[in-house]
């Protein structure tokens, strides 16, 4: 190092070696100068780069470097400083301070890349489902006095051929849904009536009566004509009836079931006893195979067909012996979609729909429905899975619901009292429900089909008297 330079200058021959060929913007070039040393800095070594010093200064280089230094550069155009804008520009682009690019793409963003799936997964979704309208209020309403205020009785049924039957008293009335005209069947007398329980038979036009005295009396509805009577086989007052094809299935308060062949003058066939009190529910499974019956000692049985014998009177043991409801078990339905699944309904001890797998005996699901249960009806359309249930105190209520999920769907109060019986029209899309007491009246509700589609239609619009 010269000695007239400061310690942190290099030498001259060293600094045009690191010169670059071209100027920067950053850093300009200049010509050295030999530096003399100021006699009156002192020792080179007690200097400070950051704090200046007066006597280590160089005055004289500084002068040449403010004057004819700068002019020097300006003569020589390879050497010159670029002009203002565009050293600003390009301090700009090397800080990424280019304003004009912000929010601003360079080039068009890739277009995104579709999935590959397997020709096997590509199975189209099935078509969402449309919502079906469902009426908020009755379509028709008829005056049903005298209707026995009794849970444990069956006093209402619709039959094939559209022609509803209700029992009033001693009386038994018809209500052709298609033409809207009533007639009336038969009024038994008193010794012994009332009429207990009414079924229309699978062809739509007869119809088992049954009555207070035990008997069962079996009508030819087209004809007004008695075509036999059952007895002998209860004792007490016949308050359910179910048919399976050609048998006839009665139950009585004396707690038995009897299978009555109605095409052969010995009629009864087999005998099912277990319930110990009155007997308020049958219903058959769509099979015919298996027997479902509540009663009024809170017992559900399931009974098997086959497992009688033509050649004997007394049925088969039950398939299964359930205890789980807590009151009177009279709702009873099959599921129309669901082989061996039955709903149960309990009465107002119990409040509770339940669920059976009727091969097993398991109860699948129990809900309280908050009211007394007096009887259940499915959506035969297996794409709803609905299930309608009607009610007694408190609420009076009928409910339709969503199954598997029992999420209400709808819920009607119109009846002023326990809406002991329901019926379903032949189409499945209407029902009727018939409150007694104060209520006295007989309702047509479009529950589950379309109201331009019910046959309920083609009847008069008009309000009934079963009171002729």
């Amino acid at each position: 190092m010269d000695a007239g330079s400061s310690p942190g200058d290099p030498s001259p021959s060293s600094n045009e070696a690191r010169r670059p060929s071209c100027p920067c913007p950053l850093q300009y070039r200049r010509r050295l100068l030999p530096r003399r040393r100021n006699p009156r800095s002192g020792n080179p070594e007690n200097l400070d780069r950051f704090i200046p010093n007066r006597s280590a200064m160089d005055f004289a280089y500084a002068h040449y470097m403010l004057t004819e230094g700068c002019m020097e550069e300006e003569e020589n155009p390879a050497g010159r400083f670029v002009s203002d804008e565009a050293y600003r520009k390009r301090l700009r682009e090397a800080l990424g301070m280019n304003r004009t690019r912000i929010l601003a793409f360079k080039n068009k963003p890739p277009a995104p890349i579709q999935p590959v799936i397997p020709p096997e997964f590509t199975s189209p979704l099935p078509p969402s489902k449309p919502r079906r309208y469902i009426p908020q209020s009755w379509e028709r309403k008829l005056d049903a006095p005298d209707l026995a205020d009794d849970y444990r009785l069956n006093l209402l049924d619709w039959g094939s051929a559209n022609v509803l039957a209700v029992a009033l008293g001693s009386t038994v009335y018809l209500w052709n849904a298609s033409t809207g005209s009533i007639s009336e069947l038969v009024t038994v007398d008193d010794e012994i009536g009332p009429v207990t329980s009414v079924s229309w038979a699978p062809n739509g036009t007869d119809i088992a009566v049954g009555l207070n005295n035990a008997e069962v009396q079996f009508w030819d509805s087209t004809a007004n004509a008695l075509l036999r009577t059952l007895s002998g086989g209860h004792t007490s007052c016949v308050g359910s009836l179910a048919w399976n094809n050609h048998i006839l299935t009665t139950g009585g308060m004396d707690g038995k079931i009897i299978n009555n062949d109605m095409r052969v003058g010995s009629n009864i066939v087999a005998t099912f006893r277990g319930h110990t009190e009155e007997v308020c529910g049958l219903k058959w499974s769509d099979s015919g195979w298996q027997l479902a019956s509540g009663g009024n000692d809170k017992l559900l049985y399931i009974w098997d067909r086959r497992r009688s014998t033509a050649s004997s009177t007394t049925g088969g043991p039950f398939l299964h012996r359930l205890k789980e409801h807590r009151d009177a078990v009279k709702a009873l339905a099959w599921c129309p979609f669901q082989e061996s699944l039955l709903a149960s309904g309990g009465g107002g001890g119990d409040r509770c729909i339940k669920f059976w797998d009727t091969q097993t005996g398991e109860c699948l699901n129990s809900f309280d429905t908050g009211s007394q249960v007096c009887a259940l009806l499915w959506n035969r359309n297996e794409r709803e899975r609905e299930l309608l249930s009607s009610h007694g105190l408190p609420r009076n209520q009928l409910t339709l619901w969503m199954y598997p999920s029992l999420m209400k769907i709808v819920e009607r109060t119109d009846h002023e009292s326990p809406a002991l019986f329901l019926a379903q029209s032949p189409d499945g899309c209407a029902v009727a429900s018939a409150a007694p007491a104060e209520d006295q009246t007989l309702r047509i509700w479009n529950v589950f089909g379309d109201p331009q589609l019910a046959v309920l239609q083609r009847a008069p619009d008009k309000d009934f008297d079963f009171n002729l």
